[in-house]
């Protein structure tokens, strides 16, 4: 299920309106202006302390906001009880009691709300069997792997059919291995469900794989929202960039306008770019993102390279090999690190070592303008959602 969708099956749509959340004297979130539509697989991505657990829990009712509305499906559940909200929870530890076998934990919400026992096991097995554990009905929690445990954890959530599946960081007590097969299997049951998921990591690449929405935050305010793809190539701010990962930042002052391009001064060296739709006026400041993968690395002849355009000079730093390619860092003559990403056969016709003299060099068109870090305003935010939607179709 991607969000834009025309199916009538899709539930869930989410509706944060100027949320901010104040624990004492601290402002945990500021002022949230935030729209999920309905069947989307959303990630709030973003460090510790950034806010998107809070987020999480005021769309479960297990907080309540100081200020604005929650809204599921366009109705404003602020005040309501977590069980009226239509949403389940899955949370980091699992939180699957040791005594009860499968059955019994992922019936156990059932249970709770009258079901006769017949009904409750019939629709348990059938809950099991969509989270391919039915052969494990019978086994305590202490009985299985980590990935197991999580696809029990899973099918509890799921059983009293919500609208809204809210996630807090799943992925993050499995190896690496059942992180990347469970990555394909939440994505497999979101889809089968046709419902909405809100996944809270930290995980870079987990939420770039997993999610139809990005919502990158920092510091309580959100700083994009936007497809996956258009967070990592197009990041809106430097922060996003940095964080994203995959991209270089550079910053400095605009030197020149040309008819077509940007003439940018940065640490010494000169850069161009094709120009923005709203270009900076000469003398601003400006910050720019090159992706890793776009950069070209070279010898260069003696001593490093002096300035030079779309050409930082320097000597390799440090070398990471990563399979398919080898991440290059380049340090220039300030001291700054320039990340190249090589593929592997390109790099080993030609192997370079710490300390080696190399210019890193770029096309004009490879390079993308970022604005300022503060909020984007609202009709920003609607133009992600609107390019979100769109790109779904």
């Amino acid at each position: 299920m991607k969000p834009g969708t025309n199916n009538a099956a899709a539930r869930g749509s989410i509706e944060l309106a100027g949320v901010t959340k104040r624990f004492g004297d601290t402002v945990a979130v500021r002022n949230i202006n935030l729209k999920i539509p309905a069947g989307a697989y959303c990630c709030l991505l973003g460090p510790s302390g950034c806010g998107k657990t809070t987020i999480l829990r005021m769309i479960a009712g297990h907080e309540e906001p100081s200020e604005g509305a929650v809204l599921i499906d366009g109705e404003n559940v602020v005040g309501a009880p977590p069980v009226a909200r239509g949403t389940a929870m899955m949370f980091q530890s699992y939180a699957l009691f040791p005594h009860l076998t499968c059955l019994d934990n992922v019936a156990f919400n059932l249970k709770v709300r009258g079901i006769a026992k017949a009904e409750r096991r019939e629709r348990g097995l059938e809950m099991l069997a969509r989270v391919q554990m039915r052969q494990f009905a019978d086994r305590l929690p202490a009985q299985l792997s980590g990935g197991q445990q999580q696809r029990i954890a899973l099918a509890r959530a799921l059983i009293t059919n919500p609208r809204v599946l809210l996630l807090d960081e799943p992925l993050s007590a499995l190896d690496e291995f059942l992180r990347l097969q469970m990555r394909g299997e939440l994505k497999r049951i979101q889809t089968e469900f046709g419902i909405s998921f809100i996944h809270v990591t930290h995980t870079q690449m987990e939420a770039i794989a997993l999610a139809d929405m990005v919502v990158v935050m920092d510091q309580g305010h959100i700083e994009q929202a936007a497809l996956a793809r258009e967070v990592f190539e197009r990041p809106r701010t430097p922060y996003v960039a940095r964080f994203i990962g995959g991209q270089n930042v550079v910053e400095g002052k605009v030197l020149e306008q040309r008819s077509d391009a940007l003439l940018l001064e940065s640490g010494g060296r000169q850069v161009l770019i094709s120009a923005p739709s709203s270009p900076p006026v000469v003398g601003s400041n400006f910050s720019i993102a090159v992706r890793r993968d776009r950069v070209r690395l070279r010898r260069s002849e003696g001593p490093a390279a002096g300035p030079g355009l779309n050409v930082i000079g320097g000597r390799v730093g440090a070398l990471e090999y990563q399979g398919s390619w080898l991440k290059i860092t380049v340090v220039d003559a300030c001291g700054e690190d320039f990340v190249v990403a090589q593929d592997d056969s390109e790099f080993f016709a030609s192997p370079l070592v710490v300390g080696d003299a190399v210019n890193a060099s770029w096309l004009p068109e490879e390079v993308h303008f970022l604005t300022t870090g503060e909020q984007k305003t609202a009709a920003m935010a609607a133009a992600d959602l609107a390019r979100m939607a769109a790109g779904a179709r």
